[in-house]
């Protein structure tokens, strides 16, 4: 991706802000992601651990259930709303083991080596600078600790935003496309790599994995793109009656992979695991 791309790349992401609330509709569907991420991270009984853009509070959540008061976990994230509703949980579940803090992970607000643990579940390749998000993790690791990332590997096996992407385009500005290049733009062999590299992390090794979303139907996986208002800002930008096109074009791309057990769409990420 060259750095005129990348940039607009980072204008086109969801508005995160808004869409907090309902972000936990898609949970389910990435919750394969966060449980192989803890299996790798190993947290042990006295860890403090680092959640990285954790979003509405996965997969810090469920470790701190898992582990209960034998470790403590902050969790970060840059949209204030997301933190507002992962704390929330936290307190409504009474997890006195795990905050939530706004903070952009370019800029973290914690000492060198505070941390025996770092993960991140998909959000490393949507920082603004994700090498110098890279080195701020690394920073505040301790020496020895070990971190565990996922990101979506490359546009091919992530289907789903790639329909959106591809339906899209030409019917709305090129700056407001659905994010596939910043989604995808650590997919590409060797990428990730050279940013932990250069970020200073050690013993990296970095595997793909495949999971599937699973939906009774179309109409189901349609139901939780619109209620989770994931494309609103595209379909803001649509005349009204363009919203059934889109819908009915996307339903085309998405027939292939309608089987008995209804919709099952495959996705793959890169775990990536190491250490400092």
């Amino acid at each position: 991706m060259n750095p005129e791309t990348a940039v607009e790349a980072i204008k086109n992401q969801p508005d995160w802000g808004s869409i907090a609330e309902k972000f936990d509709l898609w949970l389910p569907h990435i919750a394969p992601v966060g449980a192989a991420l803890l299996d790798a991270l190993d947290t042990q009984p006295g860890d403090i651990v680092l959640d990285v853009a954790s979003g509405t509070g996965e997969p810090a959540l469920t470790l701190a259930r898992r582990m209960g008061n034998t470790i403590k976990i902050i969790g970060t994230d840059a949209a204030a709303a997301m933190v507002n509703v992962a704390q929330k949980k936290a307190i409504n579940e009474k997890l006195s083991q795990i905050q939530f803090q706004h903070m952009a992970t370019e800029k973290l607000n914690f000492p060198d080596a505070a941390f025996d643990k770092i993960l991140c579940r998909f959000g490393v390749m949507l920082f603004e600078d994700s090498l110098q998000g890279l080195k701020q993790m690394q920073r505040v690791l301790k020496p020895g600790g070990r971190f565990a990332i996922a990101v979506w590997s490359t546009p091919e096996t992530m289907p789903t935003l790639r329909w959106a992407y591809q339906v899209f385009a030409g019917r709305i500005p090129a700056d407001k496309y659905p994010p596939l290049p910043k989604a995808t733009s650590l997919g590409l062999p060797g990428v990730l790599d050279n940013l932990l590299t250069q970020a200073g992390f050690r013993d990296c090794m970095i595997r793909p994995i495949t999971f599937h979303y699973h939906f009774s139907s179309f109409d189901d996986y349609w139901n939780a793109v619109e209620q989770s208002d994931i494309l609103k800002m595209q379909y803001d930008i649509l005349p009204e009656d363009q919203r059934s096109v889109i819908r009915n074009e996307i339903a085309a791309l998405a027939h292939a992979f309608i089987g008995k057990d209804g919709l099952v769409v495959p996705h793959e990420f890169l775990l990536a695991t190491g250490t400092k």
